[in-house]
């Protein structure tokens, strides 16, 4: 089998966002989330303000900032009774949709704790970085055993949520240093390349995010180090060696460097 071929055997087996036996999340009259029989069942029972109806779950907010409140202390009961696992103490921002329904960067709501998304299935905002050197290899980090979600899989160079008030090349930057040692002036130079979103049942809830990716062109003579204790390791593959890999990369980052291989035509 081709690369090629064995890249498109590896894309079909994305998994596809199932919304059967879930409910819609509602918040200010817009629908934000999905949410899990089990969620819907802890939500009722910790606060009258989850109603449901017409095959939503409701949320009685008058306001932003009382959104922000409900969930977020329904987030923190959550965690206390083990619905929430990796709380993360750090803000995401939620979106209004677009008219086309996909959200809008340009309406931020309200913000709330980066761990509760997932059991919300409200969607979030990460950068995905390929970092290739000029003889066609691509730096693949491994993340941490540590790790709250995707422990000991493998990633691009750097990847990460885009927190509160941050846009996606101030987080490409942020990340590259963290997760890789890249320095600001090379990071700097990092090309914004596409996006996808990516949408999937988990079993802490619906992942649904949308990627935002670079391209940065490394040195032959950087070498990646982590900063931030969330990566093991890197290591420098050329596509023979990442294809067969592919299912051990996490499903986000085996889209983001498919799509690289892809767009080189590296495959």
């Amino acid at each position: 089998m081709s690369l090629r071929a064995h890249l498109e055997s590896y894309l079909a087996t994305q998994p596809r966002f199932n919304p059967a036996g879930l409910l819609r999340l509602q918040v200010l009259g817009l629908d934000l989330g999905w949410v899990e029989p089990q969620t819907v069942t802890f939500l009722q029972a910790h606060s009258p303000a989850f109603v449901v109806a017409e095959q939503r779950l409701l949320v009685s907010a008058a306001d932003p900032a009382m959104a922000s409140a409900v969930l977020t202390d329904a987030a923190v009961a959550m965690r206390a009774n083990g619905l929430i696992k990796g709380w993360r103490d750090e803000l995401y921002t939620v979106l209004a949709p677009a008219s086309d329904g996909t959200p809008d960067v340009a309406q931020p709501l309200f913000q709330l704790e980066r761990g509760a998304f997932r059991r919300f299935g409200m969607t979030s905002l990460a950068v995905h970085i390929n970092g290739w050197r000029a003889d066609g290899q691509l730096w693949i980090g491994q993340r941490a055993a540590s790790k709250a979600v995707d422990p000991d899989r493998l990633d691009n160079i750097a990847a990460g949520g885009m927190s509160a008030g941050e846009n996606a090349f101030e987080c490409t930057v942020r990340e590259l240093w963290e997760e890789a040692g890249v320095p600001a002036a090379l990071a700097s130079t990092a090309i914004a390349t596409s996006e996808i979103r990516t949408c999937r049942n988990e079993i802490d809830g619906t992942h649904d995010e949308i990627l935002y990716c670079y391209d940065l062109a490394v040195p032959d003579d950087f070498t990646p180090h982590n900063t931030d204790g969330e990566v093991a390791g890197f290591q420098l593959l050329d596509a023979s060696a990442i294809v067969p890999n592919l299912t051990r990369f996490t499903w986000d980052a085996g889209l983001v460097t498919a799509d690289f291989l892809l767009r080189t035509d590296h495959v």
